[in-house]
């Protein structure tokens, strides 16, 4: 948000994430997100937590990895819904800054990004790269300094499950919702 401010670009964040579970984590982020934005005088906007449609879409992938199917379906669902807002709202353009996760497939954000925008004649997705010229590195000092939620897993039950599976593979206990913040000594 501080990047694009600077670059005189007028920005709305746009909160739409139905494939987050459990609620607890979907208020921590939103929150987390909608404090910055205040911070940084963004207008924010929080659609639907429309989980119901979410998990309609993705049944039957339950078992994908991360990476697979099931996010691409979830990413979908999400770009068609912020292209719509977009629309509606005036914006010809719209992103995204799931990309910036190391843990996130660039080329498959983007895709999804551009197959909501071509839905509707004028609108494109910025397939900006937010890990060039340091930008991961820059959104963990961040992070540090606004000691913000740490996110431990994607957000959907099936990413708790694999990485709550994976944990106990190495000896950790389950994750616990809203005890890890950036800055943080680890366990």
């Amino acid at each position: 948000m501080r990047e694009m401010q600077r670059s005189g670009v007028a920005l709305e964040v746009l909160f739409y994430n139905p494939n987050i579970q459990p609620l607890k984590e979907y208020e921590l982020r939103k929150t987390e997100n909608k404090h910055f934005a205040d911070k940084l005088g963004v207008p924010f906007v929080d659609l639907d937590y429309d989980k119901d449609r979410w998990f309609a879409r993705v049944t039957g992938l339950e078992n994908e990895p991360e990476r697979g199917a099931r996010c691409t379906v979830c990413f979908d669902m999400r770009f068609e819904r912020s292209a719509l807002y977009a629309v509606e709202h005036g914006f010809a353009v719209f992103t995204s800054s799931l990309g910036i996760s190391r843990w996130k497939d660039m080329n498959q954000i983007n895709a999804c990004g551009e197959r909501a925008a071509s839905r509707y004649p004028g609108l494109r997705y910025w397939t900006f790269n937010w890990r060039k010229g340091g930008g991961s590195q820059r959104m963990i000092q961040i992070a540090k300094e606004q000691r913000f939620y740490q996110q431990e897993y994607c957000g959907c039950v099936y990413s708790l499950r694999d990485t709550n599976r994976a944990r106990r593979k190495r000896g950790y206990g389950k994750i616990r919702f809203g005890e890890r913040f950036y800055g943080d000594e680890r366990d």
